[in-house]
């Protein structure tokens, strides 16, 4: 599952598409490609973004849902608080206590 998320996070623009969902959620893939021209300059095609939605998905950061004719993309934080949960940062009181 890390594995995944790494490599899902690595992608500066399956960092711009979990930016712009956390921005709006819910949004479909005609949205998320409209923002991604408009806002960030980024001449990718429909199915270029379907496939970092695939990669996003598969480590569990987006989830997709189906309505009618549409399906719309949501952010997931979950697997990012495993993460910091798997290697907690010490409080900076903590931290002080401990320095020689």
């Amino acid at each position: 599952m890390a594995d995944d998320l790494f490599k899902a996070l690595g992608d500066p623009t399956r960092r711009i598409i979990l930016d712009e969902l956390v921005q709006k959620s819910g949004q479909t893939l005609f949205e998320i490609c409209s923002r991604l021209s408009m806002k960030h300059g980024l001449g990718i095609s429909r199915q270029g973004v379907s496939q970092h939605l695939a990669v996003l998905e598969a480590a569990g950061l987006v989830e997709s849902r189906r309505e009618g004719r549409y399906k719309f993309h949501d952010l997931n934080t979950a697997p990012l608080r495993r993460i910091t949960e798997r290697w907690p940062v010490p409080d900076a009181s903590e931290t002080k206590e401990n320095t020689p």
